[in-house]
């Protein structure tokens, strides 16, 4: 039995969990780093490459990421036109430049059942490098090349990247994971995240290579992940689910699981996927048209929709985007590596929750989650308020800003992204992929867009409003989220039958839970 599997008490085949764990590995933390590095091009005080997703960020003196890509487009333009570019163009360019990755992220997450069910879970990642090997190479190139236009197509193209592996990444653990681990494995997707976080945040340091003469370099390094990515993953096996519900290769899906399971005897796994493929039969691939206009996906769906609305409306986005300035606000004088430790936060909660999502649930760590960001928001608020008054309320943001982040990666960071596999069978999984990644990305691109506004209207008040947001997000989960700990696919999508047959919309999520476990087919 592994280390990870006893800490959940899993008597599951031992080597084959190992092998999860390994393909896991390799599909999620070279994509996650690599969507991390390649999506922040220009971003804040010294970090460079901070965690900028669709956001137009203030241009200040401090602002030094801002600067050197300020700089190069204007040294761009005046070579070209002989005239220095005005404020309203820059600001244009810049712009457009900064969005255009939410953009194109939110078109790759729509367009993740084009490719899932056509050329499989594990394939579709491989073809998704082509775009990051293109994204690499005109970002990488843009400086050589004198180009803006080619950093703002590589933006654009390294979001449809990213937009695609929100979609693949999830749904490709959720299904070669056995029950009892699918949790667990399934946060590793936001552990690559994260690690790309802090790999960009220490890199980017005008020191290292946040600076005018290595910031391409920084970029183009993204090609030897996506190649390193490229040799890994045709060792990882295909997705059992996938083989023997949606292509019918069931001597092929038994062979994925021996391998995976670490054991001959598969017998359960193939009864249970027999039994949802014969399900599927009834209820055919379904299209994104067709999700919205069934009442059996109402339910599951808006949970998916609102799980990913939560966390991107927590407001984590915020303080990463502009933890330095709240940093320095807060009168950190090496404001830089405030944010650092943050980002060192964020990556050790996320492990803490891999090791914990299997004992405490996914809807209670989820709920703690934003019950703890909620509080921390508060006291971010009136620390910030305070701060003029108190030069000890510093140290008190500092304590919010952490904690913020700590019970962000608890559960409103990993577990929206893998519950969405856990509410869907197969037949409408890469439909609601889809709807799920697109309503994530579309409210990353909002909050990108209108926070520094905000921020100028409400000052120090400003997490007020997230606080009110993680506090509707908090009574929905209570009352409409089920807990999906330890149950099958079946058991939990027959439960969603069950209820929209009675018409059940009065159902808690203790009885959805009752009636996915008892309910037949």
């Amino acid at each position: 039995m592994t280390e990870l599997e006893a800490s959940f008490g899993n008597e599951s085949g031992g080597d084959g969990c190992v092998c999860v764990c390994v393909c896991v590995c390799v599909c999620v933390w070279g994509g996650g780093v690599r969507d991390i590095l390649l999506s922040e091009v220009a971003d804040r005080v010294v970090t460079f490459l901070n965690y900028m997703r669709g956001v137009t960020v203030t241009h200040t003196q401090t602002d030094t990421g801002s600067a050197i890509i300020e700089k190069f487009i204007n040294e761009t333009y005046f070579e070209r036109y002989q005239e220095p570019i005005s404020k309203t163009t820059l600001t244009a360019i810049w712009s457009v430049a900064v969005s255009i990755f939410s953009v194109g992220g939110i078109v790759g997450s729509f367009s993740v059942g084009l490719f899932v069910n056509r050329f499989g879970r594990r394939n579709s990642m491989l073809m998704a490098n082509v775009l990051a090997f293109i994204a690499a190479a005109l970002m990488g190139f843009s400086k050589i090349a004198h180009s803006w236009e080619m950093l703002i197509v590589g933006r654009f193209v390294v979001g449809l990247y990213s937009g695609l592996s929100t979609g693949f990444v999830p749904m490709y653990v959720g299904e070669i994971s056995p029950t009892a681990l699918r949790g667990a494995l399934g946060t590793f997707h936001q552990l690559g995240i994260v690690v790309g976080i802090l790999i960009a945040q220490v890199f980017g340091m005008e020191a290292i290579m946040g600076n005018d003469d290595l910031w391409p370099l920084l970029l183009g390094f993204i090609f030897i992940l996506a190649l390193i990515q490229c040799i890994l993953l045709p060792l990882c096996p295909k997705s059992p689910r996938f083989l023997l519900i949606n292509r019918n290769e069931e001597n092929k899906a038994k062979a994925v699981l021996k391998k995976l399971r670490g054991t001959t005897d598969v017998s359960s796994d193939m009864q249970e996927m027999k039994e949802e493929s014969r399900q599927m039969m009834r209820e055919k691939k379904v299209t994104i048209p067709e999700l919205f206009r069934s009442h059996l996906y109402r339910q599951p769906l808006l949970i998916a929709v609102v799980l990913q609305l939560s966390q991107q409306l927590s407001g984590i986005n915020a303080v990463f985007y502009y933890s330095t300035r709240i940093f320095e606000k807060a009168g950190v004088e090496q404001p830089v590596y405030a944010t650092i430790g943050a980002g060192v936060v964020n990556t050790a909660f996320t492990v803490v929750s891999l090791f914990i999502v299997e004992r405490a649930g996914r809807r209670s760590l989820h709920m703690l989650g934003l019950l703890g960001m909620a509080v921390s928001a508060v006291l971010m608020t009136i620390a910030m308020a305070l701060l003029d008054q108190l030069k000890w309320m510093s140290y008190l943001s500092i304590v919010a800003i952490f904690a913020f982040v700590a019970f962000f990666e608890l559960g409103p960071g990993p577990i929206p992204w893998f519950i969405v596999a856990e509410l869907f069978s197969q037949g409408p999984r890469p439909s609601a992929f889809a709807v799920a990644g697109f309503s994530n990305w579309t409210a990353n691109f909002i909050v990108g867009m209108t926070f520094q506004y905000v921020e100028e209207l409400c000052g120090p008040y400003v997490f007020i409003i997230f606080t009110v947001l993680l506090l509707f997000f908090l009574v929905f989960t209570y009352f409409k989220v089920p807990e999906t700990k330890g149950r099958t696919f079946d058991e939990i999508t027959a439960g969603f039958r069950q209820t929209a047959a009675t018409g059940g919309e009065k159902n808690s999520p203790e009885e959805l839970n009752s009636l996915g476990a008892d309910s037949p087919l």
